[in-house]
């Protein structure tokens, strides 16, 4: 999987100041910002709860009702 080096960065952060604007990018930076730790909270804690469960028995006679 490519990362994103120097340039690209770059090149993304003069296309968002032409389409935002000097003025709204903080906002529209706070605004990802907020938007990517809530989607990390919300990962970690699906995968807590997916580590805490504990795991079933399947019994095969029963799985095949």
């Amino acid at each position: 999987m490519p990362s994103l080096g120097l340039p690209e960065l770059v090149l993304i952060l003069v296309i968002a100041l032409i389409v935002f604007g000097p003025g709204k990018l903080p906002d529209v930076g706070r605004a990802v910002g907020k938007a990517v730790r809530e989607f990390r909270v919300a990962k970690d804690s699906v995968l807590s709860e997916a580590n805490d469960e504990p795991k079933k028995e399947v019994n095969p006679q029963e799985a095949g009702k």
